[in-house]
């Protein structure tokens, strides 16, 4: 049995994959390491192998910009599969208005701490939560590390992928405004999955894993 690894989106930890159901599968859960203002997704993917033990023909599941991680550990490493969850393959497949805030990185001048505080911009785009999610999202972000998500933004704004990894599998929603379903491409789409469907539709995105993984 392949080992399945679970790596979080930014602002987030592996707390975000609680309503999801992997049975007996032996999985380990990712947590985020400090980086180097220097490191890119993929310098970063490579440390996670060396901290987590990655092996080839393991199966990497990432949400967000763990997606995007996922990507880059597969670039490194054969996988067996990689299944991506409200997330991106390529840079062909980002949202326009990254070009936008590259042109203008307003972001860098904003202390690292005032991210872990800005729920209350940041939550309109991710769609509607039940009390119990809405409190695990706010607390996610508040203990998040202000260094990891400066970082974090920088880095995924400038990643520059093209590369889509053998066995790549992506499951998105097609109300997801963070990564607009117009810009994607050969997904596996949840009517009504928003950007945090994982919360919300984690019946669904359960139902879709179970199938991937038996195949």
């Amino acid at each position: 049995m392949s080992t399945i690894y679970l790596i979080p989106g930014l602002g987030a930890d592996t707390r975000v994959y609680n309503n999801i159901d992997l049975g007996d599968q032996d999985v380990v859960c990712v947590d985020w390491i400090e980086p180097n203002t220097t490191d890119t997704l993929a310098t970063y993917a490579q440390k996670l192998i060396y901290q987590y033990n990655i092996l080839p023909k393991s199966v990497v599941i990432g949400n967000s910009m763990g997606g995007m991680i996922a990507i880059e550990i597969a670039k490194l490493i054969p996988m067996e599969k990689v299944i991506l969850i409200s997330s991106i393959k390529t840079i062909d497949e980002e949202p326009r208005y990254f070009t936008l805030i590259r042109s203008l990185p307003f972001y860098k001048l904003i202390p690292g701490k005032a991210f872990t505080s800005a729920e209350t911009l940041i939550k309109p785009f991710f769609g509607h939560m039940n009390a119990e999610d809405n409190w695990l999202f706010k607390d996610m972000l508040k203990k998040s590390s202000p260094v990891f998500l400066k970082w974090a933004m920088n880095a995924v704004l400038h990643w520059g992928n093209k590369t889509i990894p053998k066995n790549t599998l992506q499951i998105t929603g097609d109300k997801d405004i963070v990564f607009p379903i117009k810009r994607i491409k050969e997904a596996i789409v949840i009517k009504g999955g928003t950007h945090i469907m994982i919360f919300e539709k984690a019946k669904e995105v359960n139902k879709i894993l179970k199938r991937i993984l038996k195949k």
